[in-house]
Order: structure tokens, then sequence, then C-alpha cells
């Protein structure tokens, strides 16, 4: 409660002047203001930023390396169709009897089931007394490899046969023996010879393979 410093009369809270006698009031007569309380920062807002759809996004690289799988194997079909198509188109085979001649882009194929020519291709000394067998003889050709395989029989033993050869390749690098069976295998510069002795039906079976470089009429 503040009075006029004039008259004592009662003063009106924030009153300027004297309402009795009409004396200025002094401000040390006020009363105090209420002090306004520190206006208290607002928080700072942040702004919610909506997360990315990590399974969408999954979704997506695994349909496009599905495509992009399905599309390479796509074109690796067709890539061997047109190819393999090239290589048939420029293929040419001729048969006579036992003589077959396959002609490709790669090369010319020359096969013969005759036992007589595969025995002259072999380069390798028959059995004395063998009988060539037409199953599993052959010869053939290609790029400058020549193959040949002559299957005979005898009816000598497996001994007899596996010591014949033997003596024939002494500095073979593999020569095994055991009952009934023998293997021999040779190999120089020109080639690789393979010879098997088993007993087969009461008979002595000879299986010999030559591989080696085609001389240069046969080669192509």
């Amino acid at each position: 409660m503040s009075f006029c410093n004039s008259c004592g009369a009662n003063l009106t809270p924030g009153t300027r002047f004297c309402s009795k006698c009409g004396a200025a009031i002094l401000a040390s007569t006020l009363p105090p203001a209420a002090s306004a309380s520190p206006a208290t920062p607002a928080a700072p807002v942040t702004p919610t930023v909506p997360a990315a759809s990590t399974g969408n996004s999954t979704v997506k690289i695994v349909l496009i390396v599905v495509a992009a799988v399905v599309f390479l194997g796509t074109l690796a079909v067709a890539s061997l169709g047109f190819f393999a198509w090239r290589v048939a188109r420029h293929t040419r085979v001729h048969q006579e009897g036992d003589n077959v001649k396959v002609e490709t882009p790669f090369g010319t194929v020359e096969t013969t089931h005759d036992p007589a020519e595969a025995a002259r291709n072999l380069g390798v000394d028959l059995y004395p007394g063998a009988q060539i067998l037409k199953e599993g003889s052959s010869s053939g050709s290609f790029r400058g490899l020549r193959t040949s395989t002559l299957n005979s029989e005898t009816s000598d033993s497996v001994d007899s046969a596996c010591n014949f050869y033997k003596q024939k390749f002494p500095n073979a690098r593999v020569m095994t023996q055991q009952s009934n069976q023998c293997t021999i295998i040779s190999n120089d510069k020109k080639g690789m010879i393979t010879i098997n002795v088993t007993s087969e039906d009461g008979k002595t079976r000879i299986l010999i393979s030559n591989v080696s470089q085609a001389s240069d009429s046969s080669s192509h």
C-alpha cells in the first residue's frame, strides 16, 4: 500500500497524482513492479525426415540382378546356338565304307574302322600269331595328331604276350603286371604308346593305342 507524500491519503497502485490533493506522486512511493520472468527459449524443433524404405531398395536390387542374369543367360544361349549353326553349316561329312572324313571350320577329322589300316598306322609290332579284331580297332587324325587303336587276341598266355612287349619297350615309363593282366606305357617325342594285356574268355586280349604326330602328307 502507498500513501501521498503531501496529504497522506491512500493511493491506488499505479496512480501518478493524488486523488485527494492532486499532488504528483514520486516514483519512490510506488510499489516495485513485478520483475518479469526471463523468457524461456523455445526448444529447437528437429524436422522429422521419413526413413527410406530399405525393404523396397533390397527388392529392387534383387530384381535388377535377376534381370541381368537372365539377360546374360539368354545372350549366351543365343550366341552358342548361332555358333553351332555356323559350325554345322560349314561341316561336311564324307563316308566310304569304314572310312569317314569330316571337314569342319577347325580342321579335317579322318577316322577309319578298318583293322588293316589301324595296324598300318599303329607303328607297333603285332604279337606273333595274334588275330586282329575289328571291334575296338580304329585310326584317326585331326590337326597334326594321329590316334590308332588295335585290338587283337591270341591263345598264348598273358605272361607270354607281356614278355614280348616288355622286350620291345625296355625303357617304358610304366610297366605293371598282375595276375592275368599287365600294362605298359611308353612315350617319347613322337608320341605315347599304351599296351594292355588281359585274359578274357580263355583268350589273351591285347589292346594297343598310339597317339602320335601325323605325317605332313596326312595332316590338314
